[in-house]
């Protein structure tokens, strides 16, 4: 663990703690950092005054991603300062959720001392701490003991945690931690209006599409539609104020466009539909295929496509994907994404997924990933809810 951070030291003198709940969240990886982000947005719908507290390990990973993880938060993004009491009498957590392995024995100490309870989540056969000595007693009980419930996902630690000592009721045999999502709503209405002027056309949708991106992806269009006459191509952009540019190329493209910002519906020979990103629950729902943009070239760092997995669309995106690396994997795994390499292999993959089979068993495929990884968030959830409502109560009648 890195405890040299000269910024941090006066990130934590020059904070006071709110007034509200304070959780503090350690992680050691970049998805585990984005599902416990998530965490506090979704406790923040019963609890809004709750604060939560980031720090990771700058030798497991890199910086957090900045994208999607600063709307409506409040958060501080740091790593564990060089004197652990001046931080625990700064902030006075009511919880700490460990997502790192196991910490140090002197960390559970002080988590004690000061009566803050703690959850070791998510750990993983090569986390497990290793016995000091097979000839001295077992300490690791001691620091184990330490947590209000330790959760994994595997039997060996489930069976390793059990001969340690450790009682059987703190253990809690859940799905490994994964990104979960609440997809985007949108109005019935719209969407019943949408689903009768499209009328059994096939769909595509180009979601967060940069300019630098558009000329390439209404090429590929252009060459979909040489075999496929009736496909529609939605173009969600990713800046609103991109707006005027983007209908000047899709115009130089020679397309038939709508402009849904200006209230035009897509007509039969519309081939292309351009929006903003305010109504992708609507297109999400619209679209059976989506293009993940913002990935198309190296340098981008896409953007969190469980939104569009969630909602039935097999999911397409390019190489520059590295914010959210975890999830395409396990998503392309799963028979859910695709990665594609040039505008004629995006061509190609579109009129592939036209056919309704295709794109069905991708959808599928990729629902299973996103509910499979909602199970232990969701014991998370409610065991931090037990916890803090607990923590509350003992304040009450202190």
């Amino acid at each position: 663990m890195n405890w040299r951070s000269p910024e941090i030291g006066r990130l934590v003198q020059n904070q006071t703690r709110p007034q509200g709940e304070v959780i503090w969240v350690h992680v050691n990886s970049q998805e585990r950092y984005l599902v416990l982000s998530d965490l506090g947005i979704r406790l923040r719908q019963n609890r809004p005054d709750l604060f939560l507290l980031i720090s990771y390990d700058h030798e497991d990973m890199s910086a957090p991603p900045s994208k999607d993880m600063q709307k409506e938060r409040n958060e501080i993004h740091m790593e564990t300062p060089e004197n652990l009491k001046d931080f625990l009498e700064t902030w006075q957590p009511d919880l700490c959720i460990w997502a790192g392995g196991t910490p140090q024995r002197s960390i559970i100490r002080n988590l004690k001392d000061f009566e803050t309870p703690a959850l070791l989540v998510d750990m993983t056969t090569d986390e497990f701490p290793a016995r000091n000595s097979r000839w001295l007693p077992d300490q690791r009980i001691r620091a184990l003991n330490g947590f209000e419930r330790v959760m994994t996902s595997s039997d060996v630690v489930q069976e390793r945690l059990l001969r340690s000592g450790l009682e059987a009721e703190k253990i809690s045999l859940t799905g490994a931690l994964r990104v979960s999502t609440c997809p985007p709503p949108c109005s019935e209405e719209d969407l019943a209006h949408m689903q009768k002027q499209l009328g059994g056309r096939p769909v595509w949708l180009t979601t967060h599409t940069r300019l630098e991106e558009l000329t390439s992806i209404l090429n590929a269009h252009r060459k979909a539609l040489k075999l496929l006459h009736r496909l529609l191509l939605i173009v969600s952009l990713d800046n609103w104020a991109d707006l005027e540019a983007a209908r000047a190329i899709i115009r130089g493209c020679s397309l038939n466009m709508a402009d849904w910002d200006i209230g035009e519906d897509p007509e039969e020979l519309t081939q292309v539909l351009l929006c903003d990103g305010d109504d992708l629950g609507l297109w999400y729902r619209l679209s059976p295929v989506c293009l993940m943009a913002g990935s198309l070239e190296r340098r981008f760092t896409g953007h969190n496509p469980l939104d569009a997995a969630a909602l039935g669309s097999a999911v397409l995106y390019g190489k520059g994907h590295r914010d959210h690396a975890n999830l395409y994997a396990q998503l392309e795994a799963a028979g859910a994404a695709i990665k594609v390499r040039s505008m004629g292999q995006l061509a190609d993959e579109v009129l592939r997924l036209s056919a309704p089979d295709k794109a069905a068993a991708m959808a599928l495929a990729g629902w299973k990933v996103v509910t499979e990884g909602s199970e232990a968030t969701d014991h998370l959830l409610e065991i931090t809810q037990d916890l803090l409502d607990l923590q509350e109560a003992r304040h009450e009648t202190a």
